[in-house]
């Protein structure tokens, strides 16, 4: 048997067994469920992209990308396959990984007409640049000597960004806080953000982005996550302005057209299983949080506190937007479940 008919036919024989799991059967009620609010509603599939765990295992499902084949791909920190590649419906095409115990952050970028990916790893305190096959090509290594930075375990990256000249940003979202901007030869050319309560600082610098909507010159979109904010800078350093979300605690900024998406991990006052999806328009206004309560502003302009309203997300880390508009929910700590597919209605 080769390799690609091994692979289909695992996928074949895991059917009905995600939905076994205990994590799953809690579930349940919201199966085939319509969430959302204004003209972003989706209807919730429980199964998709369910594999055989013996074979395919998952630990933590943090973040998910489509390629330029429209391929899905999945970045867990499971070592037995660190990386899951499926199609638009949940079925397996392929799985490779080994080496990233830390697997956190999963950035795709096109680079002369080639996909690559960018693996943030906490454990092993470096990013990590692949092929879409998982060749490594570059690997961005701790900055000793640069800033604060003296010992190995201060520098946790969990996010890249990549601009359009190549240059390569990274958050040290679970280390020192800061932002470091490499060009694409890999040496770094500025660090600037840390840890504190200022505008431009940071409690949890998660995730980021590089915002270039509504023609707008590009700027870098940057997760808060403990303080519940994007804040946005140049793309030099300089703090901008703030996008308060209150009552959410997001993931990385995820911008698909002209809104921005992002998974909600927590709400409210950030106790475990509370979290939804959260979506922005083009004027940074949430205007659906699927799985959460309808957004409401008051008439100053801020956004009344949210929530979770129904139990089916288990601490959401990050959401891929593909080109029919679905939304595929990656998990972290949640009972060792595959991501959740919500089909736009």
């Amino acid at each position: 048997m080769n390799r690609r008919t091994f692979i289909q036919n695992s996928s074949l024989a895991s059917a009905g067994l995600f939905l076994s799991t205990p994590a799953l059967q809690a579930m349940q009620p919201y199966k085939d469920a319509i969430i959302g609010h204004g003209n972003f509603k989706y209807k919730i599939d429980l199964n998709w992209g369910a594999l055989n765990s013996n074979y395919y295992p998952v630990e933590n499902c943090h973040e998910m990308v489509q390629d330029s084949k429209g391929r899905i791909i999945l970045l867990t920190d499971h070592t037995k396959n660190n990386v899951i590649v499926y199609d638009k419906s949940g079925n397996l095409i392929e799985v490779w990984g080994t080496e990233f115990p830390g697997a956190h952050g999963l950035t795709l970028n096109i680079e002369n007409g080639e996909d690559f990916l960018y693996i943030a790893d906490n454990n092993r305190h470096e990013v990590i640049k692949t092929t879409i096959k998982g060749k490594v090509v570059q690997i961005f290594k701790f900055p000793k000597g640069y800033g604060s930075y003296k010992d190995i375990t201060e520098y946790i990256p969990t996010e890249t960004a990549i601009a359009a000249n190549g240059d390569v940003y990274i958050t040290d979202g679970y280390g020192a806080q800061h932002i470091l901007h490499y060009n694409e030869k890999g040496e770094l050319l500025n660090i600037f953000g840390g840890k504190g309560k200022e505008d431009h600082l940071f409690g949890n610098a998660h995730g980021i982005t590089i915002d270039t909507r509504n023609n707008a010159a590009p700027t870098l979109l940057i997760t808060d996550r403990m303080e519940n904010k994007f804040k946005r800078f140049s793309m030099q350093g300089d703090y901008i302005n703030t996008i308060h979300l209150p009552g959410a605690f997001v993931c990385r900024p995820v911008i698909h057209k002209y809104n921005i998406y992002t998974a909600t991990i927590w709400s409210g006052d950030g106790a475990m299983d509370t979290g939804f999806v959260s979506i922005l328009n083009s004027e940074n206004k949430l205007v659906s949080a699927p799985g959460g309560t309808k957004p409401k502003y008051n008439n100053d302009g801020t956004l009344q506190p949210i929530q979770q309203a129904i139990k089916v997300f288990k601490n959401p880390h990050d959401v891929c937007i593909d080109d029919d508009e679905n939304l595929y929910v990656a998990q972290w700590n949640s009972g060792k479940t595959y991501p959740i597919k919500l089909t736009r209605v």
